[in-house]
């Protein structure tokens, strides 16, 4: 605890949310540093393999089929929330699908070892980091949580939707109304209604076009910016560039044209208002049409099963 910066956290804390010194202390003397976590965060799989590759590790016929049973023995719980907040119930399934294939995988760090590596070892990111150990600590006194036990992903991400804290604090619902605790570990009226209390906030359009394939001619003689992720082109401006787009939209709607490489070749794809939506969530465009194509294989596997 001799670092001055993990005892400028300690005063923060102190100071801003109402925590003893020695309750803070004590917890972060407890907060093992991890080096699997450092290396981890260097070399994220959205960002490092190409779009083919991370597709595949996703859209595999039992993840698929899982989604399907799942929504099949949720089907009310999703039908409800979907009206409630307006988004589609594919799009939920596959979310936690992709996150934690369906609730399989919750990540097996110690929440407080992740978060405490990461805003004392990490320097990229360390502000973030450390506003989200705070948030960590309120979190787990609002909703009577363990500090010590709560487990989660390297980066810290939490229960089924793998939310941040602050973001756990933010957007998650208790579905029902009656303990305020909002458990995204076990209790799936609370988890699906964060999902898609999360989408809406970010402005879900209802009925809005997610995704759209393209053909280019000619050839693009353009270069894409990977990680831009605005609606900064319309369907107009593309097609002024030759990039033709499978939708019936209007002109002037705002889309981003993304990189969608295959194993033979460079190809494209075009992202509407809801594809960013789901890029708030993760901020990756593989992320986003990932989540986008298993909801429509899911959604097309639930439709084959029923008489």
């Amino acid at each position: 605890m001799r670092r001055p910066e993990i005892e400028q956290f300690v005063d923060e804390v102190v100071s801003h949310d109402g925590f003893s010194r020695k309750t803070v202390v004590t917890l972060l003397a407890e907060a093992q540093p991890q080096q699997k976590i450092l290396e981890a965060m260097s070399r994220p799989l959205e960002k490092t393999a190409p779009w083919w590759e991370y597709r595949e590790r996703f859209m595999t016929p039992e993840r698929i089929e899982r989604g399907a049973q799942f929504w099949l023995d949720h089907r009310l719980t999703l039908e409800r929330i979907a009206v409630q907040y307006q988004v589609p119930p594919e799009y939920l399934v596959a979310i936690i699908g992709v996150e934690t294939d369906y609730g399989r995988n919750t990540g097996p760090y110690r929440a407080l070892d992740a978060l405490a590596t990461l805003a004392f070892d990490y320097p990229p990111r360390q502000k973030f980091f450390r506003s989200e150990l705070e948030e960590f600590l309120i979190l787990t006194r609002e909703n009577r949580l363990d500090p010590l036990t709560v487990k989660g992903s390297y980066a810290g991400a939490l229960g089924v939707p793998q939310f941040m804290p602050s973001q756990y604090r933010r957007y998650a619902v208790d579905a029902a109304g009656n303990d305020k605790r909002r458990d995204l570990w076990n209790d799936w009226d609370d988890i699906l209604a964060s999902v898609a209390n999360y989408l809406h906030e970010y402005g879900w359009t209802p009925g809005g076009p997610v995704l759209s394939e393209t053909s280019l001619d000619p050839d693009p003689s353009f270069q894409i910016e990977p990680h831009n992720l605005e609606l900064d082109a319309t369907v107009g401006s593309l097609g002024a560039r030759g990039v033709k787009i499978d939708a019936e939209v209007p002109a002037d709607t705002p889309v981003l044209l993304i990189s969608a490489e295959q194993r033979d070749g460079p190809a494209y794809r075009v992202g509407f208002h809801n594809f960013y939506v789901i890029t708030r969530y993760n901020r990756s465009a593989r992320y986003a049409m990932t989540v986008h194509d298993l909801a429509t294989a899911v959604a097309a596997r639930v439709r084959g099963m029923q008489p």
